[in-house]
């Protein structure tokens, strides 16, 4: 009819949604109306009878509104389900029920009560509100009736709140899921979810405004950032990585619990082609607070760096203040050693005598043979000559041929002095302890090449994939920066490389004075003192820079598969001391680079293999006890007899085991005798009781820990041998200087305060992710650094005044002659 007016898009809206309802109305009886909010629709529908229903509902402007969907059915038959099919503007949601999970081994759990929240529209900028309707098709292939009951309810809580704690409910067939929108002065914000409850198993996850909303535990993987969780979960989102400043909060509860490390419930072992419906409902409480600000990153560095700036401020101060005192007296003309025992002046610089009490085996300095007098001035190379020329190799030792059998005598001597163990060529003694050095960088940039390349694929991994489970951080501060996850964890570590640095500065200007002394030719550096070889101080320097960055390394994604970059370096840190302070007094006869760095090659093995087989399997800890035992036994054997006590080679002792066991019989059984070195003795029977000991500990507790029960093996042997050393030379009537004495006190000290913040465990690539969230713990120190990144700090500083020990602890004896100063 012309001039009717036409239908407006309310109207025609409105008319299709009664049409809808009218069609769907529940069956004879009811109202053909629209279906309501909050009611219950019960029904019942087969092959030929199908039912729909529409909701409609109007959206007000810039307001997000989300409706949940509750369906439930009586039945359990699996052949003929109910399905459920809800349409919205764009898209369409559907399932069935009994709703079907598949667990490990193809368990199979079906649940009658489903619900779901569905995909939220969009806000439309739009000033006035927006009609919206949605429509639920439930219909089933079943030849017979199939009851159902449905209701839709519009959420009242969906968009989570800044610092406000919202409780709520999940389970298998009920996950839940919540929008969060970022405050105009947030960039970062930590969500922290707890439960009382560590199971069932639960996964939360992030996810962009994006429909559809994967909120199932066969599909929760598939967008996002997610981990899964027991009783806590922390996940740190960025504004930049949503463009729309909002995201999706989900929560997924699982149908088992072995990816959280629980078992399956003993009512269904063995039963794995059955269904089983297991009520699994779990309380959550989730909390989204902000992160911290852009200027606690720049606070963090400044801390960082100046912190251990400060230690090289000290350095200067000590070296210029030791430049002081020596210009001083060196003014004052009082450069000659002083008058008392063990002294002499430099009337007579090099006279060498028979100590005295050595005369068991002793010989005669200045009657031995002139090519023996390996440190007398006609023997010493000219000025400038201590380099590192291809040409001596270290084979050149011993090139007389009566030396072999000297060796045999002097070092069986009762009381052994240094001069009897620093005979060989200074230059040639430097030089294989310069093999330390040159081997260690060259083992460090073989090792760190495919580190670095490997846990930048491990990061790489996570950030495309969103599994968070991959690494073990602290989730409750894990701080990230650009492509690294926990920056913070990083960054502690500068320490080491800042401290390695600086104690390689420090050797360096020791080594620089001593070869001008050199070539000055100065008496003090020719026979006094201990001998000056600082191959392994480098080597300890580098040891200690690349610990710094092996352990970043590993705290970029710490896991299971990269945990020895965090510990291989403190193994060769630990035995590079140890061997260091025996080299101390025993120049001549300490482990070559080779057979050093061979050891700690096999050590490192041992450790991947008790982390691979070390937690259940019995035999492995029998091995390893074993081989502890006996490598003990040996090396004691070597210390004790100093090196003349061989296994291999041409002299080889055949007979190794019977002269161990006659001896044995012979001093202790037969004729009870007092041992020929009684402190080497009680060294190593200490010394093996503790190592015994371990080995005891090991093979009847078998800790999981396995690395760091190495680890723990090393340092109590460092540890022991350095009491030992200090003992013996207190005993000896030597002196601690205040700086070496300094040192002494800031190592326990730091060393005390480092192993309390180290054993405050935060995480455990031990156990499952989930069950290593549950020991994550807030930041304690400018908000930014957690209790591991202070072990970092203080560890740090620990091993650069452990090596300031070792480089100062025998600086009373630079005016001592060596043929004074006692060898133990």
């Amino acid at each position: 009819m012309a001039g009717r007016a036409a239908p407006s898009p309310g109207a025609l809206l409105c008319a299709l949604l009664w049409a809808a309802a009218a069609a769907a109305g529940g069956g004879p009886g009811d109202n053909p109306a629209p279906g309501a909010f909050g009611r219950v629709y019960r029904g019942a529908v087969n092959i030929s009878a199908e039912r729909v229903y529409a909701f409609a509902y109007r959206s007000e402007p810039g307001q997000v509104d989300a409706v949940r969907v509750y369906v439930n059915s009586s039945s359990e038959n699996l052949q003929y389900p109910v399905l459920f099919v809800v349409r919205q503007q764009k898209g369409v949601l559907s399932w069935q029920v009994p709703l079907i999970f598949r667990g490990l081994y193809q368990r199979t759990y079906n649940y009658q009560e489903v619900s779901r929240t569905l995909c939220p529209s969009e806000p439309t900028p739009e000033t006035r509100p927006s009609d919206q309707i949605i429509f639920v098709d439930v219909a089933s292939m079943a030849p017979f009736n199939i009851a159902y009951e449905l209701l839709v309810t519009r959420l009242e809580n969906f968009q989570l709140e800044t610092n406000k704690a919202f409780n709520f409910t999940a389970s298998p067939s009920q996950p839940q899921y919540f929008l969060y929108k970022f405050p105009q002065d947030v960039d970062s914000v930590i969500i922290n979810v707890v439960s009382d409850a560590a199971y069932p198993c639960s996964v939360v996850s992030v996810q962009d405004i994006v429909c559809p909303v994967y909120d199932l535990d066969h599909n929760v993987e598939f967008n996002g950032v997610y981990q899964s969780m027991t009783k806590q979960a922390a996940i740190t989102v960025q504004r930049k990585d949503f463009p729309g400043e909002q995201f999706f909060v989900v929560f997924v509860i699982k149908p088992e619990d072995y990816a959280c490390g629980g078992s399956v419930p003993s009512s269904i072992h063995g039963n794995v082609n059955r269904t089983w419906n297991l009520q699994r409902t779990k309380n959550l409480q989730v909390t989204i607070v902000p992160s911290i600000k852009k200027s606690v990153y720049v606070q963090a560095m400044f801390f960082s760096f100046l912190s251990f700036l400060s230690f090289y401020l000290g350095s200067v101060v000590v070296a210029f203040v030791h430049y002081i005192r020596v210009q001083r007296k060196a003014a004052a003309g009082r450069l000659s050693p002083e008058h008392g025992s063990g002294m002499m002046t430099s009337s007579h610089p090099i006279s060498a005598s028979t100590p005295e009490g050595s005369s068991y085996g002793a010989i005669d300095e200045s009657s031995s043979s002139g090519g023996r007098q390996l440190s007398s001035p006609e023997r010493r190379p000219p000025a400038g000559s201590d380099t590192d020329s291809s040409v001596e190799e270290e084979s050149d030792f011993d090139t007389m041929p009566e030396i072999e059998s000297d060796k045999n005598i002097i070092r069986t001597k009762v009381f052994l002095y240094l001069s009897d163990l620093s005979r060989k060529d200074r230059r040639i003694v430097s030089k294989k302890y310069k093999i330390y050095f040159w081997n260690i960088i060259t083992i460090a940039v073989f090792y760190a090449l495919p580190v670095i390349q490997l846990v930048i694929t491990y990061q790489t991994v996570v950030n495309v994939t969103g599994n968070q489970d991959i690494c073990y951080y602290n989730f409750l501060c894990a701080h990230p920066l650009g492509v690294l996850s926990a920056f913070n964890n990083i960054l502690s570590n500068v320490g080491h490389m800042m401290l390695g640095f600086l104690f390689l500065l420090i050797v360096l200007r020791r080594d620089i004075l001593h070869r001008r002394a050199m070539e000055m030719k100065d008496i003090y550096t020719l026979d006094y003192g201990i001998p000056k070889h600082f191959g392994l101080f480098y080597a300890m320097g580098i040891a200690l820079m690349m610990e710094g960055v092996l352990s970043a390394c590993y705290h970029v994604c710490p896991n299971y598969s990269n945990f020895q970059f965090d510990t291989s370096f403190m193994y060769m840190i630990a035995g590079l001391c140890m061997l260091k302070l025996y080299q101390t007094r025993h120049p001549d006869i300490n482990a070559s680079a080779y057979s050093a760095y061979a050891s700690f090659a096999v050590v490192i093995s041992l450790a991947v293999l008790g982390v691979v087989f070390g937690k259940n399997d019995m035999w492995f800890w029998v091995i390893f006890s074993l081989i502890h035992v006996l490598a003990s036994l040996a090396l004691s054997t070597q210390i004790y007899y100093m090196g003349r006590f061989k296994m291999d080679g041409p002299d080889s002792d055949l007979g190794i085991f019977r002269r161990a066991v006659m001896v044995l019989y012979t001093d202790c059984i037969q004729q009870c005798s007092r041992p020929m070195y009684m402190d080497r003795m009680v060294l190593l029977i200490v010394g093996n009781v503790v190592n015994w000991s371990f080995a005891i500990f090991g093979l009847v507790y078998r800790p999981r820990d396995f690395a760091s029960y190495i680890l723990g093996i090393f340092i109590c042997n460092l540890l022991l041998y350095l009491a030992f050393y200090i003992i013996m030379k207190l005993r000896s009537s030597e002196r601690l200087l205040p700086i070496p004495m300094f040192c002494i006190v800031a190592t326990a000290v730091v060393w005390a305060a480092a192993l309390y913040f180290f054993f405050q465990t935060l995480s455990s690539w031990e156990e499952t992710p989930a069950e290593s969230r549950e020991k994550n713990r807030p930041c304690i120190l400018l908000g930014f650094f957690d209790d591991h990144d202070v072990w970092h700090f203080l560890s740090a500083a620990a091993l650069f005044f452990s090596f300031l020990v070792l480089l100062t602890l025998d600086d009373d004896l630079d005016t001592v002659r060596r043929d004074k100063i006692p060898v133990f």
